[in-house]
């Protein structure tokens, strides 16, 4: 006897349908992962290409040949002329409230010198 599909139940009617929308989500997440990861290769290729351009135009010979286009008149600066600066190790003290969270390091104790005694 044939049987009515009113006689059926919800979930047997309701099964096909979301199988075919998990099977569309499946098909479109792999296809929006696809295009991003295509994307993100494309970005780190032309970073590097980016990367290589600016380490060539910084390099000194670039540089000399841009001046001498440009007729500024500039030159190397001379070894006396160059100044280096030295860190200083940290204190102790400092290596403390640099370890502070933000938000103590505003109230981080503050030393002023004595006042001389009239």
């Amino acid at each position: 006897m044939a049987r009515n599909r009113k006689n059926q139940s919800a979930a047997v009617r309701f099964g096909p349908a979301l199988k075919a929308l998990l099977i569309c989500l499946f098909i479109g997440g792999s296809g929006v992962g696809y295009v991003w990861q295509q994307n993100q290769l494309l970005e780190l290729v032309q970073n590097s290409q980016l990367g290589r351009h600016l380490a060539e135009l910084q390099s000194p010979k670039s540089l000399e040949t841009r001046l001498k286009e440009l007729n500024l008149g500039l030159s190397m600066a001379q070894p006396t002329q160059i100044v280096r600066l030295v860190d200083a190790p940290l204190t102790p003290a400092a290596k403390r409230i640099l370890s502070m969270h933000p938000a103590e390091r505003q109230y981080a104790e503050r030393r002023t010198a004595a006042l001389p005694a009239p």
